[in-house]
């Protein structure tokens, strides 16, 4: 008997369906176990193993880095602070406003009691500060090792720490918040409560 092996099927079979796909699973168990072992390389060629070999002290093996792990933000603290801006500044009902029907003058009186609002609500709930003391568009250097949570750079990045670069803007940071505590029960998600008046 002999088989011809350039002829292509000619209908696609349960068969041809089971063994496309284990051969497929064996190819993406293959790639993930040889990604896997090309690690092990790593850290049994690095410096653990030139210790072996007497040449050097012993080393820890590297490890990789654990995955960042993401919790779940409550949406009540954001809701309040939401709720809180409407009621010192009328922030939503400005933002929902349709605005094409106001003069430029109307929309900056309004915007100055939105601003007022928010300068108190902020005031008042949380303590700010810059996260940079330096003077913006002053020059300033960035050491090996900058917090790069606090400082974003922008530009031409390239190569390694120390940057120099101009400030463009100083950042803020929180370094106290005194929400008021919600009622058990409160719903949260009722920003500001329809007014009817009788």
């Amino acid at each position: 008997m002999t088989f011809d092996l350039t002829a292509m099927p000619t209908t696609f079979d349960l068969l041809h369906l089971i063994l496309g796909s284990a051969a497929l699973l064996f190819l993406i168990l293959w790639v993930t176990k040889r990604s896997g072992s090309g690690n092990d390389a790593l850290t049994t060629n690095g410096p653990a193993s030139a210790s072996a070999s007497g040449n050097e002290p012993a080393a820890e093996a590297v490890s990789a880095p654990e995955p960042a792990v993401l919790r779940e933000a409550s949406p009540d603290a954001a809701l309040q602070l939401l709720s809180l801006l409407q009621q010192e500044a009328r922030l939503i009902d400005f933002v929902k406003e349709d605005l094409s029907g106001f003069s430029d003058a109307d929309i900056g009186a309004a915007a100055r009691v939105v601003h007022e609002g928010s300068l108190k609500a902020l005031d008042t709930y949380f303590t700010l500060v810059p996260v940079r003391d330096e003077a913006e568009e002053s020059q300033i250097t960035l050491a090996e090792g900058f917090d790069a949570g606090e400082v974003r750079l922008t530009g031409n990045v390239v190569g390694q720490a120390p940057f120099t670069g101009t400030l463009v803007h100083r950042g803020w940071k929180v370094t106290g918040v005194t929400l008021p505590k919600l009622a058990e029960g409160h719903d949260a998600r009722v920003i500001a409560p329809a007014e009817v008046e009788l």
